[in-house]
């Protein structure tokens, strides 16, 4: 059996990502591989409660509780569903991952960056994706999709504008191995087309096992 791949989708509120990971999902699956779609924080039911408490806007975290929140869910999420999926071959699409840790609580909140980085290592026991899709947008751009969605503002949305433009900004400038940028001023046809290039390398180069 080949071993999974983790792939996520990470950028700004209203930068497509959950569109992009259904998109991209049918075509894994056309691909003949198995899918796993997660979404962060979520996925389980501890981490389902943790997101609960995380976007209601009636608590009013410190940003160290934010953090342990959304790590608790993303240690459940890892140890109950993505290392299991990953372990028995299948391709692991996530909507949100580490990244998004680093740009809100770290650029957005201001933790000190080292002691995030070890936190999150614990949280993932050293999971690392394999592909890292970065749609990247203007803040300007950001800030206008924030307001057209017509939704009420869940509480990560509710920061600042300060803060808003330092999340987006650290993603514009996320670096390192497979990370790769997308324009999310492309339409959701054209962003789906330059991410597949880049999935479909992947699965090429890591195939399904054949019979026996």
């Amino acid at each position: 059996m080949s071993r999974g791949r983790l792939i996520v989708v990470e950028g700004p509120d209203g930068a497509g990502k959950t569109t992009l990971v259904r998109a991209l999902s049918g075509r894994v699956r056309a691909a003949g591989r198995e899918v796993v779609e997660v979404r962060e924080p979520g996925g389980t039911p501890v981490a389902e409660a943790c997101r609960a408490i995380v976007l209601d806007p009636a608590h009013p975290l410190s940003p160290a509780a934010e953090l342990f929140l959304m790590l608790a869910a993303r240690a459940d999420l890892v140890a109950g569903l993505m290392r299991p999926a990953l372990q028995r071959g299948a391709v692991v699409l996530s909507d949100r991952f580490d990244l998004s840790t680093m740009a809100y609580q770290v650029a957005g909140r201001r933790l000190p960056e080292a002691d995030v980085r070890r936190a999150n290592a614990v949280a993932t026991g050293g999971l690392i994706p394999d592909r890292t899709l970065v749609i990247d947008l203007s803040p300007d751009a950001a800030r206008a999709r924030r307001q057209a969605m017509g939704t009420a503002l869940d509480r990560m949305e509710q920061g600042d504008a300060d803060m808003q433009e330092r999340v987006v900004r650290w993603f514009a400038q996320a670096a390192g191995p497979g990370v790769v940028h997308l324009d999310g001023m492309l339409t959701a046809e054209a962003l789906t087309e330059a991410a597949w290039t880049h999935v479909r390398e992947m699965l090429t180069e890591h195939p399904p096992a054949g019979p026996g």
